[in-house]
């Protein structure tokens, strides 16, 4: 079978949004982060290269990431590798997410030269266990998010994650898009106000709540000029306190598998990872001589 590029957007965004249905309705997660969620919603194929195999399965390329995907009813049938040889074709740096360690994705990475790169956990904790206490640093104030911290939240996200690709590239209008979405909740949204001491934001703790039952340690970010101050535990066991708090059953958090002093951070804090519950990402060098987009 051959795909095809539609050229109306709206045709498009169906076929996307209908193997995406398609998908959780099997049991599946949504095979695509909330990253291109986001993108498709507020500018919609801008800036992006989309193959589709019918009504069945699209791959989705933009800044060098590709997300590929196929309704779980219409696999086995090859398309995941039709999509693939136009998404990866070509010498271009490019990576891919598989969310879920699933060897049919890592077969696919190998044959067009993708290596296995970066390893994303996902940590769980029971929301009802109980919570150690800790001693906020004198001078500074946890509190819940106000309008007037948008440029504070910006400058200390940019700065927390200066390497980290996807999230250090938030500016103020995607921090807007992000807080126009449904689940968005400032007071869920804890901040380490360092204002006696003139020092601004130090850090702040972002959760969410997926649903009535589920909430997640969504980022949680630190002031490289304040680390060391035991922020980071201080604003998690807080945003715990919060999503308790708002009667969720479970508490996830996304990390990186290579990040050692987070690990310990969480798994102190009551988190465990189960094998399952790993997303990894796929790499292929440039081939041709041109420089490797930092974006996944």
């Amino acid at each position: 079978m051959s795909t095809d590029r539609p050229t109306d957007p709206s045709d498009a965004l169906t076929v996307i949004a209908g193997v995406r249905r398609r998908c959780v309705e099997a049991g599946e997660q949504d095979p695509l982060d909330e990253a291109a969620s986001i993108r498709l919603k507020n500018h919609g194929l801008e800036g992006s290269r989309l193959w589709v195999a019918g009504a069945d399965g699209f791959a989705l390329a933009h800044a060098g990431g590709v997300d590929l995907v196929v309704a779980p009813d219409a696999r086995a049938q090859g398309l995941g590798g039709t999509l693939a040889a136009d998404a990866f074709d070509g010498d271009a740096a490019v990576t891919a997410w598989s969310h879920g360690d699933h060897p049919a994705a890592a077969r696919l990475a190998a044959r067009h030269g993708l290596d296995r790169a970066r390893e994303l956990w996902v940590m769980r904790r029971d929301a009802s266990a109980p919570l150690p206490e800790v001693a906020t640093p004198d001078g500074v104030e946890v509190r819940s998010y106000r309008p007037e911290d948008a440029d504070e939240v910006v400058r200390v996200n940019a700065a927390a994650f200066a390497h980290h690709p996807e999230q250090g590239a938030m500016d103020a209008a995607e921090l807007a898009e992000r807080m126009a979405e449904d689940w968005f909740d400032p007071a869920g949204l804890l901040v380490a106000d360092g204002g006696a001491h003139g020092d601004g934001l130090l850090g702040f703790h972002w959760t969410k709540r997926h649903s009535a039952g589920l909430g997640e340690v969504y980022v949680v970010g630190i002031d490289p000029a304040a680390q060391g101050r035991g922020l980071g535990r201080v604003l998690t066991v807080a945003g715990l306190a919060h999503l308790a708090g708002a009667g969720v059953e479970e508490v996830l958090l996304y990390v990186e598998s290579d990040n050692a002093a987070g690990r310990r951070l969480y798994e102190g804090l009551g988190f465990t990872h189960a094998a399952a519950d790993t997303h990894v990402q796929y790499r292929r060098q440039d081939r041709s001589g041109q420089v490797e987009p930092d974006t996944a």
